[in-house]
């Protein structure tokens, strides 16, 4: 660790600290953009949600460094985050996603695709190499056109 590096502390059920401290490391609202900027490879962000709401998160929490040995052995490695709790409502809907558990790939800081809920493990390997082959592309938020202040006609402000 760095002297730049900050140290993120999360209250969070103890199997997703674990992850964490074994395989990844925190995301949150404040870092996102840095986690973004700095990586290199495909990463995959997983958002969990309240364990109490959503009992698969814990199970996907299980089966993700699982994935991540597969994706190793197929030549298509990723690495881990994990969305802090209390930010991955608002840090999921800004990517255009709103189900739980969800894995959320990234390839070079760019958004890939997620992959929702649990899964047979057949199904997650399959799934799994499906996303870590797509292409980066534009996540599925709301568009909401721009439009050049100025362009013919008055301003909005």
């Amino acid at each position: 660790m760095s002297a730049n590096d900050t140290v993120t502390v999360v209250e969070a059920h103890p199997l997703l600290a674990q992850l964490v401290a074994r395989h990844g490391q925190w995301v949150d609202s404040d870092n996102i953009a840095h986690w973004r900027a700095s990586q290199g490879g495909d990463n995959v962000l997983l958002f969990a949600g309240d364990p109490a709401r959503f009992p698969e998160s814990l199970d996907v929490a299980v089966v993700l460094p699982e994935l991540q040995k597969a994706s190793q052995f197929s030549g298509k490695p990723f690495s881990i985050a994990v969305a802090v709790p209390e930010d991955a409502q608002a840090l999921a809907l800004t990517f255009g996603s709103n189900r739980w558990p969800t894995l959320m790939f990234f390839r070079d800081g760019q958004y890939v695709t997620t992959l929702s809920g649990m899964h047979d493990w057949s199904d997650y390997l399959n799934l799994m190499a499906q996303s870590l082959d797509t292409p980066v592309g534009r996540a599925p938020t709301v568009g909401i056109p721009v439009v050049s202040s100025t362009a013919n006609g008055p301003a909005c402000h």
